[in-house]
C-alpha cells in the first residue's frame, strides 16, 4: 500500500512529514543496477497520528495579581538576611518608594523593617514549588565532567554533601561557581560547599571524580554532564518547573504579599535564568536504512514497528533529525539477501520516521544513488512533494551543498551535510543528483560555516566519513572534524559509523562556549545484528539555550529483531558509555574543553 501523505500535528504547528531512512555499509561500491518492481507485500496498518507533546512551561505566577485583596492593617515588610545583596539592594530601593498600597477595603501604609522576624510580610528565597508570589526564579544543575557514566543524583545526597555531612555514597565534595550559595539554603540547607572560580571548575571536577558541582542553568556548557536530580532533568524541554528539585524563587509571603507583588514584579532581571521560550531540544540520530532485514521485519509486523519502543522520546524533541542513506522509491522490493548492499526503502516505510517525529533529514549517505540518478531524482521528489526539509543531497551539486536553515524557540540553526567517502557515482555533479562530496567542496563548506556562524546561533555539520567498526575515530577524522568545529560549527556529527564512536566537547569557553564533536552515532534503524557493537547505538540530544549549545545528553540503544532499537539496560549503558569515553582522542595542548 502506498502512504502518499500523512500530516503530523506537532506543538509548533502542522507539518507534513514523511521522512526517510538509509544506511551505509563498510567500503561498499556497488554498481548502478536498474530499478526492480516491488513484490506484493503483506497487509500493514497505516500509521495513526502521534500525539503532540505537552507545551513547555514557563514561570508559574510572575505577573502581578489582579484579584481584589483586603487588608486588616498597615503592611510591614522586610528582606530576609539570606537574600544576596545583588537582589536586596534593588528591592530595597523600590520598597522605599512605596508609601502605601491600595487594598479592596482602603489604603494602607507600608513600612520597611530591618528585622524580618518583626515584619508581617517577607521577601525571601524558597523552593519554586512552595512559592506564593514569586518575583524571580533561578534553576541550578548538578554537574560532573562530560565523560561521566552516572546519570543522576538524589536530592538527599546533594543535601548531605552540601552541608558537609557524611554521605552513604562517599565523601565527594560539592563545588559551586557563579552564584551566592545562600539562595540554595531553602533546598539544600546551610552550605559547607566550596566556591571555585568558574574557569577552574572543570579541572577541579576532573581531579576529584567523586565531586559534584552546582552551576546556574544558564552557565552550563557541553564540557559538563548534567545529572538528573531525583529523576528529573533540568534539560527536559517539557519540564514542569515546580517538579524540579534544584529550582528556587525569590518570593513574597505574608500579609501584604499580593499587593506588594504588583509593585515589585519585574524589578529583578532576568526574571528567570531558564526561559522555556528560549530552549530547544535537538535530537541527532545515526545510520538509518529501512531496507533488507529491517524492511522484512516491517512486512511481518507493521509500518511503525522499528520505532515502537523509542518513538515517545524522539518525538518529544523540538527538532528530530534523521540521517537517511538510501532512496525512497514507490516500487522498492524487499531484498533480504545476505550482504545485499544495493539498498532502497519503499515509500510506505516513511511511516517509521513519522512515528519518531522526524523534522529534518540529512542525505549525505553513500547509498543515495544506489538505484541510479533516476532513483535519486524520484526520492528527492518524494521529499519535495511531502514538504520534508532535506539537505546534503540535491538535484545538482549546488542544491546538494546548500545549508538548511531552521528556527525554533527563538534559536536559529543552519544544517550542513556532506559525503566524505566513496563511491564516486554517489556524488552530485553540476547537472546530476547525488550527495554533496566533501573534498570537492571543502573550501565552499568551510566558508559557508564561517559565514553562517555570524548569521545564525547554531551551525550543525554532519559528515558521512570513512567507515570503521571501531569506537576510536580515525586520526584524519579527528583532524577534519576539529577543523569544522574550528571554522565555527557548534555541533559536528559523524553519521557514517555502524558502531558507537567517541564524543568530545571541543573549543574555547569564550566567546560562544565550547561545542561538541560526535565522531559516530552507530546504527538507528538498520539490520546489523552480527555483533554487539553494531547492535548498540547512540542518540545525541543537544540542548540549545538562548542561542548556544549548553549540554549534550547521550542516549543509548540496543537493536533487536534486525529492526527495532530498544533502550539499553543500566548495565548495557554503562558498558557503552565507558567504551566511547575511553575512545576519546587526546586533547590538543592547552585545550581544557
Amino acid at each position: 500500500m502506498l502512504l502518499s501523505k500523512i500530516t503530523l500535528l506537532r506543538s509548533t504547528g502542522i507539518i507534513s512529514l514523511l521522512t526517510a531512512a538509509a544506511l551505509l555499509v563498510n567500503g561498499c561500491t556497488p554498481p548502478e543496477p536498474p530499478k526492480q518492481p516491488r513484490a506484493a507485500s503483506a497487509a500493514i496498518s497505516h500509521l495513526p497520528l502521534p500525539p503532540s507533546g505537552p507545551a513547555a512551561n514557563t514561570v508559574p505566577t510572575l505577573a502581578p495579581t489582579s484579584t481584589p485583596v483586603s487588608l486588616n492593617g498597615p503592611v510591614t515588610v522586610a528582606i530576609a538576611t539570606d537574600v544576596p545583596e545583588e537582589y536586596a539592594t534593588e528591592l530595597l530601593t523600590q520598597l522605599t518608594k512605596i508609601d502605601s498600597v491600595k487594598a479592596a477595603n482602603g489604603e494602607y501604609p507600608v513600612q520597611v523593617l530591618d528585622v524580618a522576624a518583626n515584619a508581617d510580610t517577607q521577601i525571601r528565597f524558597t523552593s519554586l514549588a512552595e512559592a506564593e508570589f514569586p518575583l524571580a526564579e533561578r534553576f541550578f544543575a548538578a554537574v560532573t565532567p562530560f565523560d561521566t557514566v552516572a546519570d543522576s543524583v538524589s536530592l538527599e545526597e546533594l543535601q548531605t554533601r552540601w552541608q558537609g555531612l557524611d554521605s552513604e555514597l562517599g565523601n565527594g565534595e560539592v563545588l559551586f561557581a557563579g552564584f551566592n550559595p545562600g539562595v540554595l539554603d531553602p533546598i539544600l540547607g546551610p552550605s559547607k560547599a566550596r566556591q571555585v572560580n568558574r574557569a577552574a571548575l572543570l579541572g577541579e571536577l576532573e581531579g576529584d571524580r567523586n565531586a559534584i558541582a552546582i552551576l546556574p542553568f544558564d552557565q552550563l556548557d557541553p564540557r559538563f554532564k548534567v545529572l538528573a536530580v531525583d529523576g528529573v532533568s533540568v534539560l527536559d524541554n517539557h519540564l514542569e518547573p515546580a517538579s524540579y528539585p534544584l529550582a528556587v524563587a525569590l518570593d513574597i509571603t505574608g500579609h501584604g504579599a499580593p499587593l506588594l507583588h504588583r509593585y515589585l514584579a519585574g524589578i529583578i532581571e532576568p526574571v528567570t535564568n531558564r526561559d522555556a521560550d528560549r530552549l530547544t531540544s535537538l535530537i541527532m540520530t545515526g545510520v538509518t536504512a529501512i531496507s533488507r532485514g529491517t524492511a522484512a521485519a516491517i512486512e511481518r509486523t507493521s509500518l511503525t514497528y522499528p520505532a515502537d519502543v523509542i518513538s515517545d522520546t524522539l518525538r518529544a524533541a523540538d527538532i528530530t533529525h534523521v540521517s537517511n542513506e538510501v532512496p525512497f522509491l514507490h516500487d522498492c522490493v524487499v531484498n533480504n539477501t545476505y550482504n545485499n548492499i544495493v539498498l532502497c526503502s519503499h515509500n510506505d516505510y516513511s511511516a517509521t520516521l513519522m512515528a519518531i517525529g522526524t523534522d529534518i533529514v540529512g542525505l549525505s549517505g553513500n547509498h543515495v544513488n544506489d538505484f541510479g540518478r533516476e532513483g535519486a531524482r524520484e526520492s528527492l521528489m518524494f521529499y519535495r512533494a511531502n514538504h520534508i526539509p532535506i539537505y546534503g543531497s540535491g538535484f545538482d551539486v549546488e542544491d546538494a551543498c546548500k545549508p538548511l536553515q531552521w528556527e525554533d524557540h527563538g534559536n536559529t540553526f543552519a544544517f550542513i551535510a556532506a559525503l566524505a567517502y566513496d563511491p564516486e557515482y554517489a556524488w552530485a555533479t553540476e547537472d546530476e543528483p547525488g550527495a554533496c562530496y566533501f573534498y570537492d567542496n571543502k573550501d565552499r563548506i568551510l566558508a559557508s560555516i564561517r559565514e553562517l556562524a555570524d548569521e545564525v546561533d547554531i551551525v550543525s555539520v554532519e559528515l558521512q566519513y570513512a567507515e570503521e567498526y571501531d569506537p576510536h575515530p580515525l586520526p584524519m577524522q579527528v583532524v577534519e572534524f576539529r577543523e569544522l568545529r574550528d571554522a565555527g560549527a557548534d555541533i559536528v556529527t559523524g553519521v557514517q559509523s555502524h558502531v558507537p564512536q567517541a564524543m568530545e566537547p571541543y573549543g574555547d569557553e569564550d566567546p560562544g562556549g565550547p561545542g561538541i564533536i560526535v565522531y559516530g552515532l552507530g546504527n538507528l534503524f538498520f539490520d546489523q545484528m552480527w555483533s554487539w557493537a553494531t547492535r548498540t547505538g547512540l542518540i545525541a540530544r543537544h540542548t540549545i539555550y538562548d542561542g548556544r549549545v549548553i549540554s549534550t545528553e547521550v542516549l543509548t540503544t540496543v537493536l533487536e529483531d534486525y529492526a527495532q532499537p530498544r533502550w539499553a539496560t543500566e548495565e548495557e549503558r554503562t558498558g557503552i558509555l565507558r567504551e566511547i569515553f575511553n575512545a576519546a582522542p587526546s586533547r590538543p595542548d592547552g585545550d581544557e574543553g
